[in-house]
């Protein structure tokens, strides 16, 4: 049988059928078993699967072509290593961590499906593991035990009351809980099962049919019938027990299986979620495509030079070059192609995304470490549930918030109340007349207390209302110590307020509800439960007291109750509607309560076609709200509640702080509008100082257009945020955001939104909050967050580019469904203005250094084949293009990565302009990847051609001839490899001495030929110089920018930098040093005009003393700026070559020549300005405190 469901989308399922304590028949439909399986591979498949998986991603299927390339003879020029390290090493670091992940999945597995459970077979209970359970069993549950399958709950329990609750909790990380909730939910037992008791033997013969719902993932949702001896009964979410919860209040319980395994709710909920990408992942796939294109116009540059040597020169070589047969000029061109495609192959990130998800990593660790946002009255530290979106919080420009919970405590207290058209709520009261009153509770007004002890008939029925309408649960430990377990904090708060005033609220069973009424104890036949939902929004009880009357009691929004109110409430209604609006303004949530008695033929024909709509396969929820509809009218109106809900702390202040950093708050709530306009002020959002708060609440198309028209009068397809004359607000209700969103009206409430700093949307829906926010992602370039606390904030976590989930009150749906959690909202400002900040600004850092390297160091070979006859000759040694990416340049960068710092913790929050660059994209984009592509063109330019120009025709002191071709290429590759890697150096030297030894020249004859270069350079002083100015030249373009610019068009950076140096307090005899420097600055500029050797060094130490941030980071000492980029940082890199240098040549012999007496002369200069500022700086850092 096909029935089709509309949830999200439509699709069709089919029917279950099963039947309790029959496996043969069970079995014949080949339903789950219990087993649940999360890992994804085994012994025998985990190599070939992850290996597949890997070589689906482009650049490790390039390096696989390319090792293939390299097998053939005639193109490759490189030896097959030089592929096959990098390669094996990121698919290395790739299955170990791969592999670690599934065996902490096997190890779950096991855990979870070896566990114990009572199961009735062949009419005795045996303990089983929760692997061998099938669907139609019935099993034993006890307090405090997992669910081990989904059951039809409850058969029966050890509760007099056919109740048990379920505490759901999350059953294991592995599994992916979408179902994991911090409050109880209350779960009955049809009566007709509970007739069952605990007898054994009855239960065995138990034979009843189940017909339900396929297997899916809907939480909120179970559609099924039970039929027992003929009779039909319907199964709802009420019934159900989902696997992973836990069972409270009730010794045991009797349940039946009827999904298992993989078919069940938890493991339906635990597949893959929808994966966020950064903008930095679509620029850097952008930009990878990109730089295959710029390789394969590389390669076909040097194939064209190469068909035109071959053609013109290449027949003076044949006689001892000779060509093979057939062989010409355009055949010599394809070879070269395909050979530059193999030695051109480091312009191609192999190792880039590896070293991204390391660092991405790393940077989320400093989130879950981070003790400023850890709660400590919760126990709840902040967590960083995903780890490919942290530099994306660097980036945020909308927030979207909800309210209740998120920016208050969800902690509600019973404040004020309307009833019959007065309202109480002025004085304290004491309740030390009830014995049965909350110690805890506390109201303001004695007027109220009287009005109850003298027994008005209106202030009576209000608080029975407030008794008998919830879902609340009792619990009485001791005689008079009563303790409620509500499903929301506002049940709790108002049938708290019912037991202090008398109506007590004792216990309940599927079919009664007890009540204390002023000392007598009354049970009330509950007949009907009409339930709350989010488009309901109202909750209704039918029940019959003990005279036999039947009433109908309601609660809920104002909005919706007033639409089925009798037209003889209009008066009191109006005088309702007043008090109201003064709770909404004082901050307080409203709910409105109505009555109707009914009769008893009536409801006898309502409750046949309730049990009709009830047990429908088919569009059960639409039949059942209409079936609500026909009965929840003409209601009689009893009064209205009013609870407070304080703010959380620090709200204002986080709100304050991220508007100045140029973030945008939207707040979508559910409350009144006069609530979400009073929260609006008290968080700093709404200001009375703003030019304007718009209001939108027509409940018409034509009057949302009008409205809309009367603040805003252009048109554009492209929405940018709007330059207005002023400071403005937007409040918008439910209905007319549901016009607002109409496709015809979107653009127009999107500009009008623009022009705000503040935006409250208020009853909304869930749908309508993910609504609201892909509008947002639409239309607008900017990255959004979501925040929120309960259930009805996961459509909108999931809708936005980064989701927040706070751990409060509503349960853990919404963590579960996010990317980060923590526990208040103040902790938001600390994860977006510092580590969003910082993370932010690593990648880019990375990035940019990442791709600068490549380039320079592929860009040379391409020079060098100008060079060498387009014929595919590397520069460097095979084993230095082997390592260059693995061993001398992989670490420093990772380490600047991961504790690079701008400014500290405390300045980030205290100047939250440092946010802005990330909203804008400044750090790395495409025109800084343009600018790092022109500057690795210099940078290669200048490595190339220096140390060529410097070995042509050049002999050592002795006389011999030093210029041969491995010492250029050593030259060359030393040169790059120091302007690169100070920090690297000791690793450099170890590994370059070994290779070019004696030793492996006699183990490795045939891989290390080069034997001695290492000695016979490293020992010759111009070979050092060349060194130095190859560093030099390639550092000082850049220098001499970031000096003009910090001078002339400062960065937020460099002016927050300016300002945290003037609040360092420094001694006096600190700014004597600082007086030395100024004269010795001004000398040195001076000299910048002069025709002088010193020339580069001079401009060089002038860019040091000028540039703060070169002081700023001899002062701090911290490692991170050790290794900056040249493009954001580039002094440093200059600044750190001098004294290593000096040292080095100190050591070494130094011959009676002009040229050597001019670089001595020159490294003294050097010394002369160098050594006063890392003196100054140490001093500066020691003695003075910020």
């Amino acid at each position: 049988l096909n029935v089709c469901y509309k949830w999200h989308r439509t699709i069709r399922i089919c029917e279950r059928h099963l039947r309790a304590n029959d496996r043969e028949f069970n079995l014949s439909f080949k339903y789950a078993n219990n087993a649940i399986k999360t890992s994804k591979y085994n012994i025998f498949t985990f190599l070939p699967l992850n290996l597949f998986e890997q070589f689906q991603r482009l650049a490790n299927a390039y390096f696989v072509f390319l090792l293939i390339l390299q097998l053939i003879p005639a193109i490759s020029s490189l030896s097959w290593f030089t592929t096959v390290v990098p390669l094996l090493l990121v698919l290395c670091i790739t299955l170990a961590k791969d592999g670690t992940d599934d065996i902490n999945r096997h190890k779950n597995d096991r855990q979870v499906n070896n566990r114990r459970v009572d199961v009735l077979i062949d009419g005795q209970l045996k303990s089983e593991k929760w692997m061998n359970v099938q669907v139609g069993d019935i099993i034993k549950l006890e307090n405090n035990q997992f669910v081990t399958v989904r059951t039809l709950t409850l058969l029966y329990t050890s509760s007099d009351p056919v109740l048990s609750h379920s505490f759901s909790l999350s059953l294991s990380l592995s599994l992916s809980l979408s179902l994991s909730e911090t409050n109880l939910k209350v779960k009955q037992a049809l009566t007709v099962t509970g007739d069952l008791g605990d007898n054994i033997d009855t239960l065995a013969a138990f034979d009843g049919e189940v017909h339900c719902e396929a297997p899916n993932n809907r939480l909120d949702k179970f559609t099924g019938t039970l039929t027992v001896q003929g009779e039909t009964y319907a199964l709802d979410n009420e019934r159900i027990l989902l696997r992973g919860c836990t069972l409270r209040n009730t010794e045991w319980c009797f349940g039946l299986v009827l999904f298992g395994g993989p078919d069940t709710k938890l493991m339906q909920n635990s597949g893959k979620s929808v994966f966020k990408r950064t903008s930095i992942d679509h620029l850097m796939n952008v930009l990878v495509l990109f730089i295959f294109g710029l390789l394969a116009c590389m390669c076909t540059t040097l194939a064209i030079g190469n068909g035109i040597w071959e053609h013109q020169q290449g027949t003076s070589f044949t006689a001892f070059l000779p060509r093979q047969d057939g062989a010409n000029a355009a055949f010599s061109g394809f070879l070269s192609f395909w050979s530059y495609v193999i030695i051109l192959n480091t312009v191609v990130p192999i190792s880039l995304y590896v070293s991204v998800e390391i660092l991405r990593l790393g940077n989320s660790y400093f989130i879950d470490w981070d003790r400023k946002m850890y709660h400590t009255k919760t126990d709840t530290p902040a967590q960083a549930r995903t780890t490919t979106l942290n530099e994306e919080l660097g980036q945020i420009k909308y927030i979207f918030s909800d309210k209740t919970g998120t920016l208050t405590q969800n902690i509600m207290t019973f404040n004020r109340c309307s009833i019959n058209g007065k309202s109480y709520g002025e004085e304290k009261v004491d309740f030390s007349w009830n014995s049965l009153a909350d110690t805890k509770f506390c109201f303001h007004d004695h007027a109220l207390v009287e009005a109850v002890k003298q027994g008005s008939s209106e202030v009576h029925a209000f608080f029975r209302l407030l008794a008998l309408c919830h879902t609340v649960m009792p619990e009485e430990k001791t005689e008079g110590q009563l303790f409620y377990q509500a499903q929301s904090p506002d049940e709790g708060a108002l049938v708290t307020a019912a037991r202090n005033f008398g109506f007590v609220f004792r216990t309940r069973t599927p079919e009664t509800i007890s009540v204390v009424e002023m000392g007598i104890n009354i049970t009330y036949e509950l007949l009907a439960v009409l339930d709350f939902n989010n488009v309901r929004k109202r909750m209704s009880v039918i029940v019959r007291s003990p005279d036999g009357r039947l009433t109908l009691y309601c609660k809920g929004a104002d909005t919706i109750i007033y639409e089925r109110l009798h037209p003889s409430c209009s008066k009191v209604m109006e005088v309702t509607t007043e008090h109201l609006n003064e709770y909404a303004g004082e901050g307080l949530r409203t709910l409105a309560l109505a009555y109707k008695d009914l009769d008893e033929a009536e409801f006898e024909q309502w409750r046949e076609r309730h049990h009709e709509a009830s047990t429908a396969l088919e569009d059960r929820e639409e039949k059942l709200d209409a079936i609500y509809e026909e009965i929840e009218k003409d209601l009689m109106l009893i009064g209205a509640t009013a609870v407070e809900d304080k703010l959380q702390d620090g709200v204002p202040q986080t709100i304050e702080q991220l508007a100045q950093a140029d973030i945008k708050i939207w707040v979508l709530t559910g409350d009144k509008q006069e609530t979400a306009e009073n929260i609006g002020y008290s968080c700093n959002m709404l200001r009375e100082e703003m030019t304007e708060v718009f209001i939108i609440a027509a409940d018409t198309a034509e009057g949302v257009k009008e409205e809309l028209s009367r603040f805003r009068g252009q048109k554009s397809q492209v929405v940018l945020d709007e330059e207005s004359n002023g400071e403005y607000g937007l409040v918008i209700n439910g209905h007319s955001l549901a016009y607002g969103l109409q496709k015809d009206f979107q653009l127009e409430l999107l500009r009008t939104a623009c022009m705000c700093q503040t935006v409250i949307c208020c009853r909304v829906t869930p749908l309508q909050k993910a609504q609201v926010v892909e509008l947002v992602k639409k239309y607008k370039k900017a990255v959004t967050l979501a925040i929120g606390d309960g259930a009805n904030d996961v459509s909108m976590i999931k809708a936005a580019h980064i989701g927040v989930g706070i751990s409060g009150q509503e349960g853990m749906q919404a963590v579960l469904s996010s990317d980060f959690s923590f526990a208040q909202f103040r902790y938001l400002q600390r994860l977006l203005l510092v580590h969003g900040h910082w993370s932010y600004l690593r990648m880019c850092k990375f990035l940019c250094y990442f791709f600068y390297k490549n380039f320079s160091f592929t860009f040379v070979h391409f020079w060098y084949g100008f060079f060498c006859g387009f014929s595919a000759q590397t520069v460097y040694d095979e084993w230095f293009i082997t390592m260059y990416n693995l061993v001398y340049t992989a670490l420093p960068i990772i380490g600047l990565s991961l504790f690079d710092q701008d400014v500290n913790d405390r300045w980030s929050m205290q100047y939250p302009q440092l946010y802005a660059p990330g909203q804008k994209n400044q750090y790395f984009n495409k025109m800084t990847f343009v600018k790092i592509l022109l500057h690795s063109c210099y940078s290669s330019l200048i490595l190339f051609f220096i140390p060529y120009a410097a070995m042509q025709d050049t002999v050592r002191d002795d006389g011999k001839d030093i210029a041969d071709y491995q010492s250029f290429a050593f030259v060359a590759l030393s040169a790059m490899n120091h302007f690169f890697l100070w920090g690297s150096l000791s690793v450099f030297f170890a590994i370059t001495f070994t290779m070019y030894s004696n030793g492996m020249y006699l183990i490795f004859t045939s891989s290390f030929p080069f034997i001695g270069t290492a000695r016979n350079s490293l020992n010759q002083p111009n070979v050092w110089l060349t060194i130095f100015l190859t560093t030099l030249l390639c550092v000082l373009p850049v220098v001499a920018l970031r000096f003009l610019l910090i001078q002339l068009r400062p960065t937020i950076n460099d002016k927050v930098d300016q300002n945290t140096q003037t609040h360092i307090q420094r001694p006096s005899f600190v700014y004597l040093l600082s007086s030395y420097y100024a004269s010795l600055q001004f000398c040195t500029n001076l000299t910048l005009f002069l025709p002088t050797p010193a020339f580069p060094l001079l401009c060089f130490i002038s860019t040091i003393l000028n540039s703060s941030p070169v002081l700023s980071f001899f002062s701090s000492f911290t490692f991170s700026s050790l290794f900056s980029h040249p493009l954001l940082h580039s002094s440093l890199p200059s600044c750190l070559l001098s004294t290593p240098l000096i040292s080095l040549f100190l050591l070494s012999p130094f011959p009676s020549s002009p040229f050597s007496s001019f670089f001595l002369f020159s490294l003294l200069l050097s010394t002369l300005f160098i050594f006063p500022p890392l003196l100054f700086s140490f001093f500066s850092h020691a003695l003075s405190s910020p």
